[in-house]
């Protein structure tokens, strides 16, 4: 299962691009709301989200996936239980993804340290000691990063491939005719 955390002011494009293309590569995927189930992003779109966050089952996670959007970081930064859920995934060996501003939330945790990794540009200094890409997405292992909103099918794209292999993302890029 992939869970995507979705705090009030969540980046829309950031959240939805991904869920829309893992669920295309036949991934199972949850939109978990942080502050309720009706969610709404930065630019007022209201999204109602598959499950709460108290609703998320560790054990059954494959990657855990952190949009950006400001209000949508200090939604989750002031979540106890989102900061946990981050680190007990991190810790248990899954993949933790973030873009735009939600790579600064994995800084702060200490996991994205000595490892390459992206965010949206000005943020560089609340990215600790990781090793700034110049780059739209970038996996490290099981730490994947993505840029900025206009990143969103390069980093949805970077977690298929993380998931289902090269293949499935080029198949996918294919169906939605994305050409760079």
């Amino acid at each position: 299962m992939v869970y995507i955390l979705l705090g009030t002011g969540f980046e829309e494009i950031e959240a939805l691009t991904p869920c829309d293309l893992l669920r295309r590569a036949g991934l199972e995927v949850a939109l978990v709301g942080v502050n309720g189930m009706q969610i709404e992003g930065s630019h007022r779109v209201s999204v109602r989200a598959d499950l709460p966050l108290e609703a998320v089952d560790p054990e059954n996670m494959e990657m855990l996936v952190l949009p950006g959007g400001l209000r949508g970081v200090q939604s989750l930064l002031a979540s106890k239980q989102a900061l946990e859920l981050v680190r007990k995934a991190w810790d248990g060996g899954k993949y933790v993804c973030g873009i735009c501003a939600a790579p600064t939330i994995l800084a702060k945790l200490g996991i994205v340290e000595d490892r390459p990794a992206v965010c949206y540009p000005g943020k560089e200094p609340e990215m600790g000691e990781a090793r700034i890409q110049d780059a739209d997405a970038v996996c490290s292992g099981r730490l994947i990063t993505g840029r900025a909103a206009g990143a969103s099918v390069d980093f949805a794209l970077a977690l298929i491939r993380a998931l289902k292999g090269s293949d499935e993302a080029e198949r996918i890029a294919k169906q939605i005719v994305w050409v760079k």
